[in-house]
């Protein structure tokens, strides 16, 4: 009887080892129950380490961790070693760039010295407001169409970040128009979405994960994520992410950028048009 070698496929690895067990048993691979991986999740978080995203993915069976450039070896083995017995049910993948909040100084939205994207125009009784990523309202009170801020939008009205990333803006300026078109809808894995932003435009891409948490570095952590491999750049948060006629979610951040690619992350739309009870329209 032949002897042959194969590798094990390892969450935290690849570990190459000769094998000579039955077929069987060699494909064996450890399963985990709901309540480890939400272990495993939380365990994740409390390590501190940035500049990764996770979420738990039922297909596989795994915590999967997608880790920028700035994350070592030694705090990979942190994050590991964070899930005691149970790190075998992390999957670790890497992403080039730096997962950060994409806030810049420049076009489109204006307030605080910074350049953000209007998302999505939303709507209370009559009174007229529109969504952008709660770090972009955590910078300024107030915003505007200009560069030289002499064309007033209106305040912020409402803002949330870490944790989420949402804000509202209220139309003040009645000579503005705000056009609508959209009806809030929920992402799936593998739709395929569009982005549009004020530094790179529109572009598009699929949606790889739900209900991702990220650890931006240096700005704090955010829940409930969508995750994309559309490119964007510091300038594109706020804006919109959507499919057709569906609004799917705001920009927040991500790594890379539009000449090699990347990672982002999105606040779905449903939770902050809850927020605020406002409608998307």
């Amino acid at each position: 009887m032949s002897r042959s070698a194969r590798l094990l496929a390892v969450t935290v690895g690849l570990l190459a080892t000769a094998a000579f067990a039955p077929p069987a048993a060699a494909a064996s691979a450890q399963e985990y129950s709901a309540s480890q991986l939400s272990a495993v999740s939380g365990a994740v978080e409390r390590s501190g380490v940035e500049g990764v995203a996770w979420y738990v993915d039922p297909r596989s069976d795994r915590v999967v961790v997608t880790a920028d450039s700035t994350v070592s070896r030694a705090e990979l083995a942190k994050i590991r070693q964070s899930a005691g017995d149970n790190a075998g049910a992390i999957q670790v993948q890497r992403s080039p760039g730096v997962f950060t909040r994409l806030l810049s100084a420049g076009d489109a939205i204006y307030g605080g010295g910074y350049r953000c994207s209007l998302g999505f125009n939303v709507v209370s009784g009559g009174t007229y407001y529109f969504l952008t990523a709660g770090h972009c309202g955590d910078v300024a009170n107030t915003w505007y169409t200009n560069s030289r801020q002499t064309t007033l939008i209106g305040p912020t009205v409402g803002s949330s970040f870490p944790g989420n990333d949402y804000a509202l803006v209220r139309y003040d300026n009645t000579s503005l128009s705000h056009p609508g078109g959209f009806t809030v809808a929920d992402a799936y894995v593998g739709e395929s979405v569009k982005r549009t932003g004020s530094t790179t435009g529109t572009h598009s891409g699929t949606v790889t994960a739900l209900n991702v948490t990220v650890r931006y570095v240096g700005s704090g952590t955010v829940r409930g994520m969508i995750q994309t491999n559309v490119c964007a750049e510091p300038g594109d948060s706020g804006g919109p992410l959507y499919d057709g006629s569906k609004a799917l979610g705001i920009t927040s951040g991500g790594s890379g950028n539009c000449r090699s690619g990347g990672t982002t992350f999105y606040q779905p739309v449903r939770e902050a048009a809850n927020a605020y009870n406002v409608n998307v329209f």
